[in-house]
């Protein structure tokens, strides 16, 4: 792999990292309590799990140059391995399989507050 190469997916990969920071920390000031990020099992990975009170959200983190093309970048396939690793977080932990849960999505742009769309898709 080329330098450049390397160096830009450094660079994405810190600008993913700071964009799920963002997101867990406007979710903490929504009064959320983080459960886990980056949760990564066979079947999919999580960027964030959150609590608050009987609710559970599995949040996926999208870090773009615009808010649109953040919303464009989730597809059917991800969504199926966010929900097949939502699946396997709550074999793991039976305790909060009586809460309510939904699918959340963070659209992170740069200079701006996330946006924080709760109950993204079912």
């Amino acid at each position: 792999m080329t330098d450049l190469r390397q160096h830009r997916r450094r660079r994405a990969w810190r600008w993913g990292r700071l964009a799920e920071s963002a997101a867990a920390l406007l979710l903490r000031l929504k009064g959320f309590r983080i459960l886990a990020r980056g949760y990564k099992v066979p079947v999919g990975e999580i960027d964030i799990i959150a609590r608050r009170g009987r609710l559970v959200a599995f949040v996926e983190v999208k870090a773009r140059a615009s808010a649109d093309a953040a919303n464009e970048a989730l597809n059917p396939r991800q969504r199926r391995r966010i929900e097949r690793a939502a699946g396997w977080f709550l074999a793991q932990h039976p305790d909060i399989s009586a809460c309510d849960m939904r699918y959340d999505l963070m659209l992170v742009t740069p200079w701006r507050w996330p946006v924080h769309i709760g109950d993204a898709w079912r």
